[in-house]
């Protein structure tokens, strides 16, 4: 991954697992907890693609599997972020723009449901039965809902943040420089407006009033 990548992830990933251990824990709704950590992997990935979905995912399961107060085992989140990072970044749009927001909708839904799932099934293998008790459904219903409430104030930030950072700076530049004059001579050769010419007319015709004006005063001096 390049530099710009690592930084931004980076510096997303531990805003989004501050406010959801700050936060949204401490909000104490029925059912799951809105996955804040979730949609910064999906937004990312949706930009990344499928390998830097998946490496974005990885780290940021792993640190919030290490980050207090986790009570399961390490690196269980850290395998579904991983998993769902790269399913996400396998419908990375083409030109990474989305024409509709039904789509990135979709994903949310299908990431919150395939993370619940893959999370209790992971939990089965290694003796945590924490989701029996909740109830399953509960905890995939809810899931759902809360990611998708608060996705559509998550994912497209996260998405304009990581395409800005993967522009160059001088290129755009560069292009607005090129749009600016091109808008210049719209403008000019819409009006029908030729500077260049209307200025070397007016310096024809200083200088023909000059030439004109000597050959007055030269009339003037003979007579």
């Amino acid at each position: 991954m390049r530099v710009n990548r690592i930084l931004l992830s980076s510096a997303l990933v531990v805003v989004a697992l501050v406010i959801q251990v700050s936060v949204l824990a401490r909000l104490h709704l029925p059912g799951a907890v809105p996955d804040l950590m979730l949609l910064t992997v999906l937004g990312l990935a949706l930009v990344y693609g499928h390998v830097g979905g998946a490496l974005v995912g990885f780290g940021a399961g792993l640190l919030a599997d290490l980050a207090p107060p986790a009570d399961h085992a390490a690196g269980r989140y850290a395998l579904v972020l991983c998993v769902i990072g790269y399913l996400a970044g396998l419908v990375k749009p083409e030109t990474g723009r989305l024409k509709s927001a039904t789509g990135p909708m979709v994903v949310v839904v299908a990431a919150a449901l395939g993370s619940t799932l893959l999370y209790a099934g992971v939990g089965a293998l290694v003796g945590d039965t924490a989701a029996r008790h909740v109830g399953l459904g509960s905890l995939l219903f809810t899931a759902a809902l809360y990611d998708l409430l608060l996705a559509p104030f998550v994912v497209p930030g996260v998405m304009a943040l990581a395409r800005r950072a993967e522009n160059d700076p001088l290129a755009e530049t560069g292009s607005a420089a090129k749009a600016t004059d091109i808008s210049s001579g719209w403008l000019s050769g819409g009006t029908g407006l030729r500077i260049g010419s209307q200025r070397n007319g007016l310096r024809v015709k200083a200088a023909r009033a000059r030439m004109a004006r000597a050959g007055r005063i030269k009339g003037v001096k003979r007579l």
